[in-house]
């Protein structure tokens, strides 16, 4: 089944760009905001949220303070991926955060919403905004 792309951007103002990051792009600044607990080995990320939930990603793309991209490895869909992509205003010099994702149902992708809203959320009270 094909899933579909969907976006959210998310403000972060004037929260610096190294520490968005940092919050987005190394195990640590991971397990700051999205698992409780976050560890890589060459590409391969592990999350786990609980002794019962844990999964692994690819790290597929990157650049460098820019953006990052994963990939379930549970998923059987190899055109899926989860993205961390960090913009700036030229205007205002506010940064946004760019998450982009993939569901298969409407109902799938509201969930989605709701959780990457919730964990974003913790990621700017922890850059302060």
């Amino acid at each position: 089944m094909t899933k579909n792309k969907f976006c959210i951007e998310y403000m972060m103002n004037t929260a610096s760009q190294p520490i968005i990051w940092e919050a987005i792009s190394t195990p640590l600044g991971l397990q700051s905001w999205l698992a409780e607990e976050v560890t890589a080995e060459e590409k391969i990320y592990t999350f786990r949220w609980s002794e019962d939930e844990v999964k692994q990603a690819e790290l597929t793309h990157s650049r460098n303070g820019s953006f990052v991209r994963f990939h379930w490895l549970e998923d059987e869909d190899p055109k899926s991926y989860f993205e961390f992509r960090i913009n700036q205003n030229e205007l205002t010099g506010d940064y946004t955060l760019l998450v982009t994702d993939f569901a298969e149902n409407a109902e799938e992708e509201e969930e989605l919403r709701e959780l990457w809203d919730f964990e974003v959320n913790i990621l700017q009270r922890n850059c302060g905004i």
